[in-house]
């Protein structure tokens, strides 16, 4: 199958500023563009591409002051198939892991591991590790918030959002993870398009998505707290410790954001949009 990807987002500055754009799709997925990413700034300014200490593609550019606009589209290559999975993934032991491993352990700038400590042994440390008990931990994250849209804020953190009870895909993400590194399960932030192929669609703006990306049986593998289902045509973006890592735009500078729209659809290959549940 193919799926159309992309983004058109508007900032406005007071003056000549500086940003960081993290948008297009990891290296690993550019094999399956049916063509080149078609790129484009409006007005158009220089672009420095550059890979970041997580290996996710970097723009860097200068935005005039005014009004400035970044927009995308790719058309990619999808097997059609669900997240894979397997049930019987084990959890490794600390001194089994891969250095490169380690660090998704530690606390981070959303992820406070240490407050939800002492509650994540008490809830999950009594389930049979592995793969279930991330599936457990996922699904009592998903149950235990309401997701709002209205309410997102940049200023959650993992804790928070257990106690105020309300979240965004991020914060979903953000819980789940605290709760996996304080038991010793490397865990990672993920950002990227998550459209609604092969499901009911949703009522709502399309937006980037957030998940998260747990190391298992040698493997990094995908869960999704928010929508707590294994989705078609998933397409990475960006990964890190937490959302502090994978802005979709970093500015040197205020800014305001009149215009924002981002789409991930099946597509013919003539381009046209199909309906996602021709791939229940």
């Amino acid at each position: 199958m193919r799926v159309r990807i992309g983004h058109e987002m508007t900032i406005e500055v007071p003056q000549p500023t500086p940003l960081i754009s993290m948008t297009t799709p990891e290296t690993a997925r550019h094999r399956d563009y049916v063509s080149p990413e078609d790129f484009r700034t409006t007005p158009s300014v220089p672009v420095q591409n550059y890979v970041d200490r997580f290996g996710n593609i970097c723009r860097r550019m200068v935005a005039p002051a005014g009004t400035f606009t970044l927009y995308s589209d790719i058309t990619v290559n999808d097997p059609g198939t669900r997240d894979e999975a397997d049930f019987n993934a084990p959890e490794w032991p600390v001194e089994a892991l891969p250095p490169e491993v380690l660090g998704f352990l530690t606390a981070s700038r959303y992820v406070e591991t240490d407050l939800v400590s002492d509650e994540a042994w008490a809830l999950f440390g009594h389930v049979a590790p592995g793969w279930n008990r991330v599936q457990h931990i996922v699904d009592h994250v998903n149950g235990s918030m309401v997701f709002d849209y209205k309410l997102a804020s940049q200023f959650r953190t993992a804790a928070s959002a257990r106690s105020d009870g309300v979240a965004v895909c991020r914060d979903f993400a953000h819980l789940t993870l605290a709760y996996l590194r304080a038991l010793n399960i490397p865990a990672r932030y993920v950002n990227g398009y998550v459209g609604d192929i092969g499901v009911p669609p949703v009522d709502a703006p399309m937006d980037f998505a957030a998940w998260i990306e747990v190391f298992l049986g040698g493997k990094w593998w995908t869960f999704d707290p928010r929508n707590n289902q294994r989705r078609i045509g998933r397409v990475v973006v960006a990964r890190g410790m937490d959302a502090a890592d994978v802005p979709l735009i970093n500015t040197f500078g205020p800014h305001t954001l009149p215009g924002f729209r981002v789409w991930c659809h099946p597509v013919d290959e003539a381009g046209n949009e199909l309906d996602g549940m021709l791939f229940a």
